[in-house]
């Protein structure tokens, strides 16, 4: 009969790396515009996914569009780095 051992141990060794660092948090805070502007280009683009889009929608999503670039653009003049995506 075999024994199952725990594994808590070999788990919990790394618990204190699994926390994010005070410079990871102030990185995730300065992009923070860009992750909700890209939020709300994914809400507007969900939006028209069961429907033929109206003008209402393909404004909605333009609009969308150009607060991600102005957001990434202000992030990338303020120094940030900012991974490239295809929207």
């Amino acid at each position: 009969m075999s024994h199952i051992v725990t594994v808590q141990d070999p788990v919990t060794a790394f618990v204190d790396f699994i926390e994010p660092t005070a410079a990871e948090l102030e990185a995730i805070e300065q992009e923070m515009p860009v992750i909700l502007a890209d939020v709300d280009l994914l809400d507007a683009q969900i939006i028209t996914l069961d429907r033929i889009p109206s003008e209402l929608d393909a404004r909605r999503i333009r609009r969308a569009r150009r607060r991600v670039l102005a957001e990434r653009r202000a992030l990338a003049n303020r120094g940030g780095v900012t991974s490239p995506e295809v929207a």
